[in-house]
């Protein structure tokens, strides 16, 4: 029985999927929209959403936070500068995932991942 084993595994140990998340995410933050898998899509959206929200308001902490779980200065920076702000008067939803296509290789849903206009 899975009690308590939410969400998916994509085939990869802990640390691969954290380290997956956390490219993802900070691709995310950079260019405003990605293309992933569905699915992989429905699980970055709880990460994504949780750093703009952290990114609204503008402190030390939440700084540190931030810079925690993404790799480099620059999705950090971006977090904090341009994409926080643009969602202060937005209470959620920052995101939205739209589907594209199959892939051609193994046929997998994919999808678009990307930050809403504006807050």
């Amino acid at each position: 029985m899975r009690h308590g084993n939410a969400g998916r595994k994509f085939g990869r140990s802990h640390s691969h999927r954290n380290a997956l998340f956390r490219n993802m995410v900070s691709s995310l933050l950079l260019h405003d929209r990605i293309e992933t898998t569905h699915q992989k899509a429905k699980e970055l959206r709880p990460i994504v959403e949780r750093l703009i929200s952290l990114g609204r308001e503008d402190s030390v902490a939440a700084r540190r936070r931030a810079a925690a779980y993404l790799r480099g200065k620059e999705p950090v920076q971006r977090l904090f500068d341009v994409v926080g702000p643009r969602f202060v008067n937005r209470p959620g939803g920052y995101t939205r995932i739209l589907a594209t296509r199959f892939r051609s290789g193994d046929s997998a849903p994919m999808a678009l991942l990307e930050l809403v206009e504006q807050g």
